[in-house]
């Protein structure tokens, strides 16, 4: 197969996103020694790529029919691999003119090849078919590890499947399908994975892992002949970048690439009446220093405060000695904040024997402390239904979950109602979905407590520039004895009427959520003279900002913090 020039590098391949030319949605994604190659569903091009220039080359342009539709890839010896709707394609390297080699009774959706072993996955019958390379045979089924469409790689010794719906890297052993790794993709809809022999650029030995992207991107388009000019609408857009994610030894999580992110909340003084206030204390919690979350450094914006430490969380603590009527002034913080993808691969067996939960625990994450209605038969009756018999931690808060997804649709309310309002509703904002959550898993022993604040709009590649979230957004975490406090995403998994539901933020979180004051108020205000009915949002408007600065590659963070 012709390659490309290799080109002398002008920046580190770890770091830099490879944008083919001419392709529209790519959904399989494998490598030769020195080139990418990626298949565009859409154009039907099997197309080769340097990753160093974008160089692309379309290596089919006389049988692009023949490969419209499809996805998969991979390339064993002199043989090239791809599906197309209920089919498994080979062809020669030279010619790529296709042969059938397989048929699935639905459609496939990935394909890896190594040695004897062929294997193809299906969403719709939930496995990953393995057929014997020369007799074209099914030897055997495992199950895949997600509910979207997967594609396949192998790579020393393991078989690596992306999850398109999941946003998640799964790494499983190739003959049981056990999930010895998962890990949360910066970017959303993964289409491709693939090793690259990154010595074929640069003078290092490291494999690099390359996932392929592609979704529809909202934008406004200016048409000078319309009534209306702006429009929205929306493009596609398709890349191949580099994958970077570590395990800490001996430990169930993965971290995966992360952003150093510069944060700032700021509270604009604006009374909306005129109200004198005496001996002020402000009190607004700073971000957490978590697994996935490092602190490096805060700062004070318009006004000094000290810090204090409250259940283990750092907190600003402002101090005036008075507020004048329309006084006008900032109050607030800047910190800069490692934060990183989040993924646990527990599975239940291994918290099966885990201990109950100690007084402390029970008496402080099992009670009813913020109107969550635990009381009322609509949540006792729903707690109940929700668990069922179930006795595990995992499979019961799952099953929870579910449960509230299955009763639950999103929207957002003028205000927070208590969880049994909200489930006879049937529709609830993150916060209505984490109140029904945190009652029904407390009335099922789970300790469960709030988490969150702010998301960091989920777009890395505008660095360096002010980016403003629409909303604030909670979720929660629920503690496991024996492995600790395990987060789970409030309303964001539920995507689908009745399921499947994915489980891509069911112990994880990915690199944009913030963590700020856990398990601890964000924000408070007392004065000597302050009236009971004035509330912070009567005396100001919150501004919250994030600037993303840099990639992060969570192996070298972490080894370089020891």
């Amino acid at each position: 197969m012709a390659t490309s020039a290799q080109v002398p590098p002008n920046q580190p391949l770890s770091q830099a996103t490879v944008r083919p030319i001419g392709v529209y949605l790519l959904s399989g994604l494998t490598a030769n020694q020195q080139q990418l190659l990626a298949v565009d569903t859409v154009r039907g091009y099997l197309v080769e790529v340097c990753p160093l220039t974008d160089s692309t080359t379309i290596l089919n342009p006389h049988t692009v029919e023949d490969w419209v539709g499809s996805s998969g890839l991979s390339v064993w010896q002199d043989t090239i691999w791809f599906v197309r709707d209920q089919l498994v394609f080979c062809c020669d390297s030279q010619h790529l003119l296709p042969e059938v080699f397989a048929r699935l009774p639905h459609d496939a959706n990935g394909i890896a090849v190594w040695e004897e072993h062929v294997y193809v996955s299906c969403q719709k019958s939930g496995y990953i078919h393995v057929f014997d390379r020369e007799t074209g045979k099914l030897v055997r089924k495992v199950r895949q590890p997600g509910i979207g469409r997967e594609n396949l790689t192998i790579e020393a010794g393991a078989l690596w499947v992306c999850d398109r719906d999941e946003q998640t890297l799964y790494k499983l052993d190739k003959e049981t399908g056990a999930v010895q790794l998962s890990a949360l993709t910066p970017f959303a809809s993964p289409t491709g994975v693939t090793f690259f022999d990154v010595a074929a650029h640069e003078a290092t030995q490291s494999r690099l892992c390359y996932i392929s992207y592609a979704y529809e991107e909202p934008y406004i388009r200016d048409d000078p002949n319309a009534e209306s000019p702006y429009q929205l609408t929306f493009r596609d857009r398709t890349f191949i970048h580099p994958f970077h994610f570590y395990q800490p030894q001996d430990q169930p999580y993965t971290l995966s690439t992360g952003y150093l992110i510069e944060i700032s909340y700021v509270e604009e003084l604006l009374p909306l009446e005129a109200v004198p206030l005496n001996n002020v204390e402000w009190r607004i919690a700073l971000p957490s220093d978590t697994v996935r979350q490092k602190v490096r450094k805060v700062e004070a914006i318009g006004h000094p405060f000290t810090e204090e430490e409250q259940d283990g969380q750092r907190i600003a603590v402002f101090k005036l000695d008075a507020l004048a009527p329309n006084q006008a002034g900032l109050i607030g913080w800047k910190a800069t904040v490692e934060m990183y993808g989040l993924k646990y691969f527990l599975t239940p067996s291994a918290v099966e024997d885990a201990s109950p939960l100690s007084e402390e625990f029970q008496a402080r994450y099992l009670v009813d402390d913020d109107e969550l209605a635990m009381d009322t038969e609509t949540i006792r009756e729903a707690a109940s239904v929700a668990a069922g018999s179930e006795t595990n931690v995992l499979r019961k808060m799952l099953k929870i979950r579910n449960y509230v997804y299955d009763q639950l649709s999103y929207g957002i309310q003028p205000k927070i109602d208590t969880p049994d309002v909200a489930l006879s509703r049937g529709v609830g904002s993150c916060g209505e979905y984490v109140g029904v959550l945190l009652a029904l898993a407390r009335l099922n022993g789970i300790a469960c407590r709030t988490i969150g604040r702010y998301k960091c709009p989920a777009t890395p590649e505008q660095k360096n520039l002010p980016l403003e979230p629409d909303f604030n957004h909670v979720w929660l975490e629920f503690y496991v004895p024996g492995v600790g406090w395990l987060p789970m995403e409030s309303n964001v998994d539920d995507v689908v009427d009745n399921g499947p539901y994915p489980t891509r933020f069911f112990m994880g979180l990915a690199w944009y959520h913030t963590e700020i004051g856990k398990g601890v108020s964000f924000e408070k205000m007392k004065a000597d003279n302050k009236p009971e009915h004035l509330s912070l949002g009567d005396l100001a408007i919150n501004h919250v900002r994030f600037t993303i600065l840099e990639e992060l590659n969570p192996k070298l963070s972490h080894t370089a913090s020891l």
